[in-house]
């Protein structure tokens, strides 16, 4: 959809003018007060039996929209980056649709946002994937 803005901005405007055009659909609105606050108190993220079974491990990045009422939409739910098994990128698309959350907030007001979520896939004993000091640190905090 985003090359379709683009074709059609440069068919309407000068480059300088697509350029800026481009640029706000970047930014974006602007960024709340208050971030969105997941209320689950277990994750909803089921590792597939399969890659269970052969310990291997992976992480998902979900591109989420959260609501003005604190649910994730499913229809607007996208893999940013995959984890290269099919498996673990549909379970964490899965689980995601079991997600909630205290919406974001702008001066108080409930707003709807577009965040980044990180899912990870650890099989227990295995050994650390690169970048896992994240989440070590976490752990000890």
């Amino acid at each position: 959809m985003l090359a379709l803005l683009a074709s059609f901005a440069a068919a309407c405007v000068d480059k300088e003018q697509s350029q800026k055009l481009m640029k706000s659909f970047e930014t974006g609105p602007p960024h709340p007060d208050e971030a969105p606050k997941m209320l689950n108190k277990e994750l909803p993220f089921h590792y597939p039996s399969a890659l269970f079974a052969q310990k291997v491990q992976g992480n998902v990045t979900l591109r989420l929209f959260i609501d003005r009422d604190g649910r994730v939409r499913a229809e607007s739910t996208q893999v940013v980056e995959s984890s290269g098994y099919a498996s673990f990128d549909s379970a964490a698309i899965r689980g995601s649709q079991e997600l909630h959350f205290v919406p974001a907030k702008t001066k108080g007001e409930p707003q709807a946002v577009t965040i980044l979520f990180p899912v990870y896939f650890r099989f227990p004993g295995a050994p650390p994937l690169p970048g896992d000091t994240v989440l070590k640190k976490g752990a000890r905090d």
